[in-house]
């Protein structure tokens, strides 16, 4: 029997969610609320727009508003969700009043985390997020001559090196002692930070936001380690959970932050369902509840989300974090640990590291590629990666999450299989390259 979904949120999740609605049971209804303007754009293509490398923010939007109404999904715009009745099954909407529901999933997205310094509501403080806002943003970097990013969070490593590109005096501050600290090695991110000094990057680590200066709009930025005069600053603090809507209505959230789902993307509440930065999701290892990761984990999970609340049957599974982005010259990645974190777990390790080529040796082009695995002690069951180079990042992080998710071991690895062609591939892969050393490192330290 048909029924009606409301979905909250009209990002990758929400859209997600609203088609594979449609996926279960063409005839069901489905509703798609947003505050914005446009859904279904991926704000993850910003950085690129603003540093040149895409031509255009048309390139971003997934389909035109028409295709929408074509596939039957009605899309409500600037249109804000006020408050969820879990017993009644009813939304109070701004402008509409109260709408039942059969089922509904909660796809809020995420929230920056507010840097918690004065000065935060002056002019010239940029969120990246909404693509409209971005393109006027874009026309004020024409006029910025100098620029702070705060925080080398993902976004801010994307945009330290969009607005070098775009020459731009640039300033990145952080608090820890090297980019993305709390989860990136220092020897996988040192070649990015040297790019970054190339590019004329000014890097203030081990530095924390004291204040914004100015009169209405910012002048300076205020640190621990001195005043940087500045026209614009771009917030790229940590993402946290969009949630206050779903726990103000009951809903239940986890340890961080976000809303506790199970494998259908249920929640705490009978047929209601939560997906992408909003949900929170057990890592495959640890069974840990992470939050906030990538596009393609939120569109997925919308359609699982949607699948279910569509009255069909789908599971997501627990994650195992593949992920990779570009930054300075390099593009960096990996999948589920590297040394930083499983240390910071209390995670016992072996380690595997080789500095292989992407390419045959003679082959014009070819780059040079650094592989770290991590892998259990006893059986040598790879547990994380990390890895920096110039290509091939991103299909070796995606190869590597399943390895660790069907329970690969270094000995597995160190005799792979590999394809070698001049073009692109060489003789030895770096990652069989990377388990031998690690099957070396293990067999030695057993026999010492």
């Amino acid at each position: 029997m048909p029924h009606k979904t409301l979905v909250v949120g009209g990002g990758a999740a929400g859209i997600g969610a609203a088609g594979g609605v449609k996926a279960a049971d063409p005839a069901n209804e489905v509703v798609v609320y947003t505050e914005f303007e446009d859904v279904g754009y991926s704000p993850c293509g910003i950085p690129y727009v603003h540093g040149r490398e895409i031509d255009t923010f048309d390139s971003l939007f997934l389909a035109e508003k028409a295709a929408y109404v074509q596939a039957g999904i009605d899309i409500h715009y600037q249109t804000r969700v006020e408050a969820i009745d879990l017993q009644r099954k009813v939304l109070t909407v701004a402008g509409e009043g109260e709408v039942a529901w059969d089922r509904l999933v909660v796809a809020t997205g995420f929230v920056y985390a507010d840097p918690g310094v004065p000065g935060g509501g002056l002019g010239g403080l940029y969120y990246v997020k909404n693509i409209r806002e971005a393109m006027e943003w874009d026309k004020v970097l024409d006029k910025t001559r100098t620029a702070v990013v705060v925080n080398a969070s993902p976004l801010g490593l994307e945009m330290t090196t969009a607005l070098a590109h775009r020459g731009i005096e640039t300033h990145l501050v952080h608090p820890g002692p090297w980019a993305l600290a709390d989860v990136v090695d220092p020897d996988i991110i040192a070649p990015v930070q040297d790019s970054w000094a190339e590019l004329g990057v000014h890097m203030h680590f081990n530095t924390t936001l004291e204040s914004f200066a100015g009169e209405r709009t910012l002048s300076a930025v205020r640190t621990s380690s001195g005043t940087i005069p500045a026209d614009l600053a771009v917030i790229c603090t940590h993402k946290e959970p969009n949630v206050t809507l779903a726990t103000a209505a009951g809903l239940k959230a986890g340890s961080t932050g976000g809303l506790i789902v199970d494998e259908r993307m249920a929640t705490s509440a009978p047929d209601v369902f939560a997906a992408g930065d909003c949900a929170e999701l057990p890592h495959g290892l640890t069974g840990v509840g992470v939050a906030g990761l990538t596009g393609s984990h939120a569109y997925a999970q919308g359609k699982v989300a949607g699948f279910n609340a569509g009255g069909g049957t789908k599971h997501y599974q627990p994650v195992y974090v593949p992920w990779g982005t570009p930054a300075g010259k390099w593009v960096i990645g990996g999948a589920s640990f590297g040394e930083t974190l499983a240390t910071a777990l209390g995670l016992p390790y072996v380690l595997g590291k080789a500095e292989g080529i992407s390419r045959a040796r003679y082959y014009p082009g070819t780059k040079k590629i650094l592989v770290k695995l991590l892998a259990e002690p006893d059986q040598l069951r790879l547990i994380g990666a990390q890895m920096v180079g110039q290509e091939g990042i991103k299909e070796r992080a995606d190869f590597l999450a399943t390895a660790v998710k069907f329970g690969l071991t270094l000995n597995d690895l160190a005799s792979m299989e590999n394809v070698y062609s001049p073009a692109i591939g060489a003789l030895n892969e770096p990652i069989v390259l990377a388990a031998q050393n690690g099957v070396e490192n293990a067999t030695a330290a057993r026999a010492g």
